[in-house]
């Protein structure tokens, strides 16, 4: 265990450039308050295993992604912090308010900062910080390897328990490179494909269809050679669209054939069911 710094260090303006404002700092006692418009001061008195910080230059701390997930399971509600854990073991990440040069897709891409199984290591590890049992059930509901928003919210509601508004599939594997064999290579010029969301017990993957990037003849022609192969080695493919996933209904129908391609039933009380679905989509969706 490392005891956190009693003396906050130096800290110059030049620290917070491009952070959004008020910059959030952790000292060691009140008296190491820093007074000022761009610092929000958080006193933690006690002490902190190794790998709580990462040095990012001179005396200079930020908080590791694994606590950085903790800290902020005591901000935001259940189905925010599950989302942050999404992004933090994606290979993706949001800009920041006002951030420019942002890609049009409206994300960057990046190797993932951290994975389920550190998040949890690095938890068991605090028995007595606060916010334990939240973060240790948002992590219940994360997976690793999403790699835009829109997968991870489609994973979010069809992975989710039904009390959470989710339609609660077992996990798939996120962005699994599916091999072919070697005749479907020869024929495809493939040696694999990456599925949005896989259910290899099943051989069904569902795959989000970005608007964006699955327009014009070319485009549909290589989405259908990929149907095809696919298809070829047993597996459905079922597509989702941007309007399907804003579409209560269309997503019900999506989440109806892939229990159909599973052979199960959903086993919910509707109307309880319907709240809570729609308290998820008004928090994945209403403020896109």
């Amino acid at each position: 265990m490392a005891k956190l710094p009693m003396r906050s260090p130096t800290i110059g303006p030049s620290a917070f450039k491009d952070l959004s404002l008020p910059t959030h700092i952790l000292v060691g006692k009140p008296g190491a308050r820093i007074v000022s418009k761009m610092v929000s001061s958080h006193v933690f008195s006690g002490e902190l295993p190794i790998g709580c910080f990462m040095n990012v230059g001179g005396r200079l701390l930020v908080s590791s992604p694994e606590f950085c997930f903790l800290q902020m399971a005591s901000q935001l509600t259940l189905i925010e912090i599950i989302e942050l854990g999404y992004e933090l073991c994606g290979t993706y990440s949001l800009p920041f308010p006002g951030e420019q040069n942002v890609p049009e897709r409206g994300y960057h891409d990046r190797k993932p900062l951290t994975s389920v199984n550190k998040l949890q290591g690095f938890i068991a590890v605090i028995p007595d910080a606060k916010w334990r049992h939240k973060a240790e059930r948002a992590l219940r509901y994360v997976l690793d390897g999403s790699a835009s928003p829109m997968e991870t919210k489609l994973a979010i509601f069809l992975t989710l328990p039904y009390k959470l508004g989710g339609y609660g599939f077992v996990f798939p594997e996120l962005n699994k490179h599916v091999t072919l064999p070697k005749p479907a290579r020869r024929y495809f010029n493939k040696n694999y494909y990456v599925c949005d969301l896989f259910w290899g017990d099943g051989k069904v993957a569902v795959e989000y269809d970005s608007d964006q990037f699955h327009t014009g003849s070319e485009r549909i022609a290589n989405d259908s050679e990929r149907r095809n192969a696919l298809s070829s080695i047993g597996v459905r493919v079922i597509s989702v669209t941007r309007p399907q996933l804003y579409s209560a209904a269309g997503l019900e129908m999506i989440a109806r054939t892939l229990a159909s391609y599973r052979n199960r039933r959903f086993h919910f009380e509707r109307h309880s069911f319907m709240a809570a679905h729609r308290k998820l989509r008004k928090y994945l969706l209403g403020k896109s």
